[in-house]
């Protein structure tokens, strides 16, 4: 931060560069574009209000909705020995397709709405959730199971205990790395036929050439993968307290 303020104060402004801001600037347009607003909006701007919460509920409910889909069936083909031999083919040529080159298609089927975008976000991070979690159920300790068997554990209660805690770091890894996929692939959904989000308000600010705005709103979406991603590592602290403590005292 402070070599940016150095160069755009000195070396940049001597040949007047626009397209690069000082981060002061970009900092009182961050707070005035997105954060002025009055306290009891949770001082979120007219602004924020109409780009913000829109992309944060897409974000939000696209990747929710592919763990809830990529979690039950990662753990089902993790633990079946004939199931993944037929579908892991179709999940590696399906992952292998970039989510993006699909928005025509979605376009398609949704049109220019919100089930487009949130179509997008679930079907490019579907895949890191799903394989992650193929693998943690896929390695789960066999004695563990033996053991439970002998004592009679029915196998519900043998897949809530044992199969799902012992795969929660792969899972738990998978949705990490979802989560700022899902942050590229809402702002690119929202590049193409959106009247709202931070994607739009972005392209818009870059076309009326509106520099501090638009580096606003690239800060904007640091500062939103950074706190997103805090928020899922302290309740994955939370919920494997055990699993990192035991890693720690190895």
């Amino acid at each position: 931060m402070g070599l940016w303020q150095f160069v755009t104060t000195t070396v940049v402004a001597a040949d007047y560069e626009p397209y690069f801001p000082p981060p002061g600037i970009v900092a009182r347009t961050l707070y005035e574009t997105w954060f002025s607003g009055p306290v009891s909006r949770g001082f979120l701007t007219p602004t924020a209000i109409d780009h913000l919460l829109p992309s944060l509920g897409r974000l939000l409910g696209g990747w929710a909705l592919a763990a809830v889909m990529g979690i039950p069936a990662g753990v089902a083909l993790g633990r079946s020995k004939y199931a993944i031999e037929y579908v892991q083919p179709v999940i590696h040529f399906a992952r292998s397709i970039p989510a993006t080159t699909l928005i025509p298609v979605f376009i398609v089927l949704f049109g220019f709405s919100t089930s487009m975008r949130v179509s997008v976000i679930i079907f490019g991070v579907l895949w890191p959730i799903l394989l992650n979690t193929m693998d943690g159920a896929r390695k789960v300790e066999p004695s563990y199971l033996d053991i439970a068997r002998v004592f009679g554990v029915s196998r519900p209660v043998r897949l809530l205990l044992i199969i799902v805690p012992a795969a929660a770091p792969r899972i738990f890894a998978g949705l990490r790395i979802s989560l700022s996929l899902s942050i590229i692939l809402m702002v690119t959904s929202e590049l193409v036929g959106a009247t709202d989000g931070i994607g739009f308000f972005l392209s818009n600010a870059k076309k009326s050439f509106q520099l501090p705005e638009m580096w606003s709103a690239i800060v904007l979406l640091g500062a939103l993968g950074y706190l997103l991603n805090t928020a899922l590592l302290v309740f994955e602290r939370r919920i494997l307290g055990w699993y990192h403590n035991t890693e720690e005292s190895r």
